[in-house]
């Protein structure tokens, strides 16, 4: 039996709540991977925010593309979904329409409204992505899932 995710599953699992880890070409380098926030959805794509002036940034704006990979950690049914493609918008992020649902989205209400309390004054930049690559796990629907 297969274990590849059906779209459906797919754009579920992404939309859910995972940090990711984000991956962006660096030029004579290795690639930069580290852990992002992130939000998903069919109809936008999969958008990331990151302080103006940070190595993600930089990179981010001279590759123009990125790859995110979430995933669930637990045997035996791990799973994952790597997706991959072109920046399609670049803008200043906004505190109330981005940053804020995103802080709230990974903390709750109130700890999320503290996080922007704390970090509103650091310009930050969002980066949407167009994904045209996608690799897919989900061990719940292999033999290993009856463990």
């Amino acid at each position: 039996m297969s274990t590849a995710m059906t779209r459906e599953e797919r754009d579920a699992f992404l939309a859910g709540l995972h940090v990711g880890v984000i991956s962006i070409e660096q030029e004579g380098a290795s690639p930069l991977s580290a852990p992002i926030w992130y939000d998903y959805t069919p109809e936008r794509g999969v958008w990331v925010i990151t302080g103006v002036g940070s190595a993600k940034a930089r990179c981010l704006e001279q590759a123009g593309r990125f790859t995110l990979v979430a995933q669930t950690e637990t045997p035996p049914t791990y799973q994952y979904v790597s997706v991959e493609g072109p920046i399609v918008e670049t803008r200043p992020a906004d505190v109330e329409r981005d940053s804020r649902p995103m802080a709230r989205r990974y903390f709750g209400e109130e700890a999320g409204d503290a996080f922007v309390a704390a970090t509103a004054s650091e310009p930050a930049t969002l980066y949407v992505m167009r994904p045209e690559r996608w690799r897919t796990v989900d061990y719940k629907k292999s033999d290993l899932a009856h463990l």
